[in-house]
């Protein structure tokens, strides 16, 4: 366990969480047992702004400010499974928000590299983090487009938000091997969450999970 860690699930919404899990998560086709762990874990009341604490585990997406959404739980946790973390992982995600998903994936892998572009989200979510004692979170602002080149390659990556198509240089810093997971689409509309895999040759196999509806990337691809 992390230092600290258990701060995150110290609080009066564990029956909240679990029901969340079993109604929303477990009930639909999310069966990754540490997944599901984790969701009964992390505290997601925590990641949202105070007025909204009380719908914090409702079945939908929610506002964090600077026109930026937590996604619906049973989304961050498709996305989460799709990408089969290992203890050893190392994890890159675009658009860190609230942290939320971040959090969710730390509690899988070995540490998670999360870029987010609004300066005051970034800087919130990195306090929030660091509070819940999720030591293996490091989050920059900056343009996520850009990835965290010092820290690749990566094993696996999170893109929260909509975009045309994986950025070339995200590609690059993704390991032969590894796994993305992403919205694909319109920034206005209807987007398709996508699974893409990276073989040893460094061709991809793209794969569509299902529609969503995201936020659009604002970096520069």
């Amino acid at each position: 366990m992390l230092a600290g860690l258990a701060l995150a699930g110290d609080d009066d919404r564990g029956a909240d969480r679990r029901a969340m899990v079993a109604e929303q998560l477990a009930a639909r086709d999310v069966h990754d047992a540490r997944v599901l762990e984790a969701f009964r874990t992390v505290a997601r009341h925590r990641f949202v702004p105070p007025e909204l604490q009380a719908e914090a585990y409702a079945d939908g997406p929610l506002p964090i400010g600077e026109g930026q959404t937590i996604s619906q739980p049973y989304v961050v946790a498709k996305m989460t499974e799709l990408l089969r973390l290992a203890p050893d992982d190392r994890v890159f995600e675009l658009g860190t928000g609230s942290g939320y998903q971040a959090a969710i994936a730390s509690r899988l892998c070995a540490h998670v590299y999360s870029v987010e572009i609004q300066p005051r989200l970034a800087a919130r979510a990195a306090q929030t983090l660091r509070a819940l004692g999720y030591g293996n979170v490091s989050v920059r602002a900056g343009d996520g487009f850009r990835g965290w080149p010092e820290a690749a390659p990566f094993d696996a990556m999170l893109i929260t938000a909509a975009v045309q198509k994986l950025p070339d240089e995200l590609l690059k810093q993704l390991k032969p091997g590894g796994r993305a997971v992403l919205p694909v689409g319109p920034t206005l509309g209807v987007q398709d969450l996508v699974l893409i895999e990276k073989g040893v040759d460094g061709k991809t196999v793209t794969r569509s999970i299902f529609p969503v509806r995201f936020v659009p990337a604002t970096g520069r691809p």
